[in-house]
């Protein structure tokens, strides 16, 4: 053999295998067999002999075959000017490996059950505090404007996304994490001193909002990196964080202001907050490298590659602007209508608690029947319901929406982000998922004040019902049109 070619190959395979950026991947370790097995199954065993009927080297043969395919294979892996480095190579190889199970993937599930418990559920129980303040500590303001407080939360809930998801995708991920876990507690404990009405909206609307938005977005995107096939079942399972958390502390609110007041009251809400956060602190990672892609903070180039993506984040916009208004007012709706105050701040976490149902069916049939095709049945269900919600005026009958309520909207909330994953390359996952909930959290600022307008206008809550109801029936048209766009025809998997 000769020992020019041997040395070529030796080289270009520590070339292959060095560790770059902090990774070592094995899978460039086979890029040569490859190249064989794609050699020998285009040419065919017959190819090895020489004209004289005798078997070549197969050795030599492979490493011809090699030497043929170095200068495009080292375009790639090396060189300062190499437009697809080894990282990248092994990151697609990671990609393709998905683990879908197993005790690391499984313990990040864990931390994103925690992290939405301390975010997402915690926002979900603003309908108790908008209620007391209604009642108590803001009640020379209308509810309009305390609602603004609850929207502005909402809103930057989601609207961080842009910089977390891109933060995310570039590799940055656990330092926001744990600074706006520092910022959501320390927000929550400085409630309690609140006495102003611009006190409340900078404690309890800009900062728990932003420190709760820097957590949200990125928790779940780091599901993306860990699950595939099963990516509905964790998704399910995530979301059931924020049902407990949504359905835990109004109970622990209005159970614990009379004890020990409200000052106290915050105090402890923000210990729960402190040890839930702590848990995903500890297990959330990421698994796949950063990869720097084009496009800015907001790629407007996937709006225009890409119509299935802009339609659903139209829906996505008139969602959120219905969302969440049975959720904000259907506590104060039941004081209006007599019911005894000392039961309807449970309305809030009934309907959080049917949500965690909703949640953990939608992880168990997404996963087989598409995502859209679940969840824009049940917008239009949730939608429905918003119809009925004013009209039901004993403690009984808004029990009963509660609970049909929070089932279909925790469907909703929990398939949400999925069709988002599957409309691009999981590289850009956590932008994506930035832009759809930043677009969504602008329906967030302003659904909750323009029903506390309308409410105001009208003298009750039948117009707000419809104000909310139509808007979830427009989202699931545009859910349905998304699909058509992906599939091409009107029904299908997605």
């Amino acid at each position: 053999m000769n020992p020019n070619l041997q040395q070529q190959d030796e080289d270009f395979s520590f070339e292959l295998t060095a560790p770059r950026n902090g990774f070592d991947f094995d899978a460039t370790n086979t890029s040569m067999s490859d190249v064989e097995d794609k050699y020998m199954e285009k040419h065919g065993p017959s190819d090895l002999k020489d004209t004289k009927g005798s078997a070549r080297s197969t050795q030599e043969t492979v490493i011809s075959v090699q030497l043929q395919q170095l200068p495009d294979v080292l375009s790639q892996s090396t060189g300062s000017g190499s437009s697809q480095s080894a990282t990248e190579m092994g990151g697609r190889d990671l990609e393709l490996d998905c683990p879908d199970g197993g005790l690391r993937a499984w313990l990040v599930v864990l931390g994103t059950a925690f992290s939405t418990l301390a975010s997402l559920g915690y926002m979900t129980s603003w309908g108790v505090f908008q209620s007391y303040y209604e009642q108590t500590l803001l009640k020379d303001h209308t509810p309009s404007s305390i609602a603004w407080i609850g929207s502005l939360q909402l809103c930057l809930v989601f609207l961080p996304g842009l910089v977390s998801g891109r933060l995310f995708d570039l590799g940055i991920f656990k330092l926001p994490f744990v600074a706006a876990s520092a910022l959501l507690v320390t927000a929550t404990f400085l409630v309690g001193e609140c006495t102003q009405y611009w006190q409340f909206v900078l404690c309890q609307g800009l900062a728990t909002g932003l420190g709760v938005g820097m957590i949200f977005g990125p928790s779940l995107s780091v599901l993306g990196h860990w699950f595939k096939r099963k990516r509905g079942a964790a998704m399910g399972l995530t979301a059931v964080g924020s049902s407990v958390g949504g359905t835990v502390l109004p109970i622990a609110t209005r159970k614990l202001i009379p004890a020990v007041g409200f000052t106290w009251t915050m105090r402890i809400l923000a210990f729960i907050l402190l040890f839930s956060l702590s848990v995903p602190c500890f297990t959330l990672a990421r698994r796949l490298p950063p990869k720097t892609v084009s496009g800015g903070l907001f790629n407007f180039r996937a709006f225009r590659d890409s119509p299935p993506f802009s339609v659903y984040c139209t829906g996505v916009v008139f969602l959120f602007l219905g969302l969440f208004t049975v959720l904000t007012y259907i506590d104060i709706s039941a004081v209006t209508n007599g019911v005894s105050p000392n039961y309807t701040f449970y309305l809030v976490s009934i309907t959080n608690a049917s949500s965690t149902v909703g949640r953990i069916v939608t992880g168990l049939v997404v996963d087989k029947s598409g995502a859209i095709n679940f969840i824009a049945p049940t917008t239009f269900l949730a939608g429905i319901i918003t119809f009925a919600w004013p009209f039901a005026t004993s403690g009984s009958s808004l029990t009963a929406i509660a609970v049909l309520y929070g089932f279909t909207s925790g469907t909703v909330i929990s398939g949400l982000v999925i069709p988002v994953f599957l409309l691009g390359d999981v590289s850009d996952i956590g932008r994506r998922t930035g832009m759809v909930m930043s677009l969504g959290a602008l329906g967030g600022l302003f659904g909750a004040p323009i029903s506390g307008a309308i409410n105001r206008a009208s003298g009750g809550f039948e117009d707000v019902g419809c104000f909310a109801g139509s808007m979830l029936i427009i989202a699931g048209i545009f859910m349905l049109a998304t699909r058509h766009l992906v599939l091409g025809k009107f029904s299908g998997k997605f």
